[in-house]
């Protein structure tokens, strides 16, 4: 079968999130075609290119949502008429208080999207005159949220800026039987902007809609705009729309899966139905990690004994603060005992502020220590880097240690935390994200932001091998288990045969002499029935196998690319 990937800011690129399970799901159903969709964020993305791309990708469409893109159209005054029409109904749906609004949302959607399909793009009227009459009219109206009643004038052009990026898939040429028309099945990478394409195209084709959602878009953004740069009543627009766009992706969308239960719960809470819910958890590579994970599990490779081990991005939401705390009560209690802190290089002003503090912190708290008058004074605390030319490899900084670390405040699906019980590491981590799910009962589990606790678990650990080898044996055989790529291939090969039987294809497959070519779809296309048994939101249900762990976590002139 043929399948539209959306993406935002993620693959073909070689930078972005999404890029790395993107490419693993390609490269592992090599018996699906591929036609990508990709949304990009920046300038220096776009600089640093694509990923190398199997062969299986048919063909690769980009549009930027980082620059004004002014596609010349202007409407006459019926457009005009019309435009004011959705985006007045848009405009009130957003401003209103409440839930619900979702179906005035979602036809103000669909209408401007018509508009755009049949008179050209949207660029230059949301960013009129009239769009920010209407938003005014909006904010004031009786009934609108609290907070936006305080908009100015510049709120409202700040607002439609966002809003303009925001929507401007739906002034794509992306929406054409031989574009998205073409494909049995849209699965968008992320909720939001990604998964505007997905939406017309079941609008205009009746192609259903696949959502994998690792890190949860409105969780996202929420997180991204308390930064301070926008104002109140703009955060509280912004905030609104994307809580409206992602109740009508939920509710559009044949199946979703999140990537755990802590996105799960979002999900839900944003309105979608607990039976189109899948948890399929993203797919690892483990053989990075097997010769660590081996090693220990053959009696040889606990790491030093004395020594714990952090690996992960230095920001402020891993709170190292709070683990260097927690390692100055260590060290009363166990003198010997060292910190190993591993990150990649840091990247943007804060991180190289909050990296600096950190390491004014340690040289503080921990002076330079010598084992007698002649020898030379040596910090318990150590700040490495990954991925420099003499830096430890990634396996190797897990491996440093005895016991692994998570101190983080605020954490999605904790990878480093995956890599490290592939490394057969017993960890000590603070409740936070999808962390508990992850461990299911492998490892020590503290509240955050208290480092008497997180020095206590580490010491409790530090001071029972036995414990240590039991722990992180558990963690290598459970991690393993549900954190491979070949589970997660295998929970989307079922998901698209799932979907693809309830929406068989109607165009004939032919080779490139234009012949039928026999067998190029899975029977599942022709069967006059739902090929699995029970009942779910679309009719049937996943088999076992499939439906992944159950726990309680441009414009129109886009560049197109055939391989």
């Amino acid at each position: 079968m043929r399948i539209g990937l959306l993406t935002d800011g993620g693959y073909p690129y070689a930078t972005g999130e999404s890029r790395l399970w993107c490419d693993r799901l390609v490269r592992g159903l090599a018996q699906h075609e591929f036609d990508v969709y990709a949304l990009s964020r920046s300038a220096q993305q776009e600089d640093h290119g694509w990923i190398q791309l199997p062969p299986q990708v048919q063909r690769v469409r980009t549009a930027p949502l980082w620059a004004p893109e002014d596609d010349g159209h202007t409407y006459g005054r019926r457009e005009r008429r019309r435009f004011v029409c959705h985006f007045k109904e848009l405009a009130s749906a957003v401003c209103a208080e409440g839930d619900g609004q979702g179906e005035s949302f979602a036809d103000a959607l669909y209408g401007l999207a018509e508009l755009a399909r049949e008179r050209g793009g949207l660029y230059a009227a949301l960013r009129s005159e009239l769009a920010v009459r209407v938003l005014e009219s909006a904010c004031r109206a009786p009934g609108a949220r609290r907070t936006v009643h305080a908009a100015t004038v510049p709120d409202y052009l700040a607002f439609a800026d966002e809003l303009e990026r925001a929507l401007r898939p739906l002034s794509l040429d992306w929406y054409a039987d031989d574009c998205l028309g073409a494909v049995d099945l849209c699965h968008a990478a992320s909720g939001g902007s990604a998964a505007l394409p997905g939406l017309l195209a079941k609008r205009f084709f009746g192609v259903p809609l696949l959502v994998t959602e690792y890190g949860v878009q409105l969780r996202a953004h929420y997180l991204a705009a308390s930064d301070g740069e926008l104002t109140a009543p703009v955060r509280a627009l912004l905030a609104a729309f994307q809580g409206r766009l992602a109740a009508e992706v939920y509710r559009q969308a044949s199946v979703i899966t999140p990537g755990n239960t802590h996105a799960r719960r979002w999900q839900e809470k944003c309105g979608a139905d607990r039976a189109k819910l899948r948890t399929v958890y993203p797919g690892m590579e483990v053989e990075r990690f097997a010769a660590v994970g081996e090693s220990v599990g053959a009696g040889d490779g606990g790491g030093d004994p004395h020594t714990l081990a952090w690996v992960g991005r230095i920001e402020p939401a891993k709170d190292l603060i709070a683990l260097l705390h927690a390692f100055a009560e260590v060290r009363k209690e166990e003198p010997q005992a060292r910190l190993r802190l591993f990150g990649a290089p840091v990247q943007g002003p804060e991180a190289v502020t909050y990296l600096a503090h950190c390491k004014a912190l340690a040289a503080q708290v921990f002076p330079d220590e010598a084992a007698d008058a002649h020898a030379v004074g040596d910090n318990p605390v150590s700040f490495e880097e990954i991925g420099g030319p003499d830096a430890l490899e990634l396996a190797d900084a897990y491996a440093s240690g005895a016991v692994v670390v998570l101190s983080s405040v605020v954490e999605g699906f904790p990878i480093s935390l995956v890599e490290a019980m592939f490394c057969g590491r017993a960890t000590v981590s603070t409740d936070v994200g999808a962390v508990v799910e992850v461990i299911g009962g492998t490892g020590l589990v503290v509240p955050p932001r208290n480092p008497r606790a997180l020095a206590g678990a580490c010491l409790a650990l530090l001071r029972d091998p036995q414990r240590r080898e039991r722990l992180g044996a558990a963690a290598r055989a459970r991690a393993l288990e549900l954190f491979t790529i070949e589970q997660n291939l295998t929970a989307f090969r079922g998901i698209y045969l799932e979907l693809i039987s309830h929406s068989p294809v109607q165009r004939e497959a032919v080779n490139a002499d234009g012949e039928p070519l026999p067998f190029a779809r899975p029977a599942e296309a022709y069967a006059p029935c739902h090929w699995t048994g029970g009942g779910t939101a679309s009719g049937g249900r996943l088999p076992r196998w499939a439906e992944g762990p159950r726990f309680v976590g441009t414009l129109a002139t886009a560049k197109e690319v055939r391989a």
